[in-house]
């Protein structure tokens, strides 16, 4: 079931986001620049935060009780020129549920809940990518920041 988070979703939520935050980013082991981002960005308050916001929008996907992934959408970001969307900001699976139509299936709710088009990034060596694309996601643009001491390439889409 996808269903609207709520402040009861806001343990799990933070849990969710560590597991899946770190298992993507943390390829090369895990760094302390890596940890500190993580444990201080996904909060039960960072959580609580985006829930109280009118312009952010949180979905998750449940079953049996337990939350499998979630999608933020955030109706005040623009990449570019507003003709690309809001941004889907994360959608997140854990990891011993990914390629079983999840995500897929949170874009699809998101898009519902908030319209199309939206636009979204990730980074340029998960292997997110390929799902994107074959979802039908242009790649709309680039753009790098730099993370403890190293350049990050990130790609941009768009919804089609």
């Amino acid at each position: 079931m996808i269903r609207e988070a709520n402040t009861k979703d806001v343990a799990s939520l933070a849990a969710l986001a560590l597991h899946v935050w770190l298992n993507t980013y943390t390829v090369d082991g895990m760094r302390k620049e890596y940890a500190d981002f993580a444990i201080t960005q996904f909060t039960k308050e960072y959580f609580e935060t985006l829930l109280a916001c009118e312009h952010y929008h949180v979905l998750v996907y449940e079953k049996t009780g337990a939350i499998l992934g979630f999608a933020i959408a955030n109706l005040d970001s623009f990449y570019d020129e507003p003709s690309n969307g809001y941004e889907l900001e994360k959608l997140y699976v854990h990891s011993h549920f990914q390629g079983k139509g999840i995500g897929k299936a949170l874009i699809k709710a998101i898009e519902q809940h908030c319209g199309n088009p939206f636009w979204l990034y990730t980074w340029a060596e998960n292997k997110s990518n390929v799902f994107y694309q074959r979802l039908g996601f242009k790649q709309v643009g680039e753009f790098k920041f730099d993370f403890a001491g190293a350049t990050i390439l990130n790609y941009v889409y768009v919804n089609s």
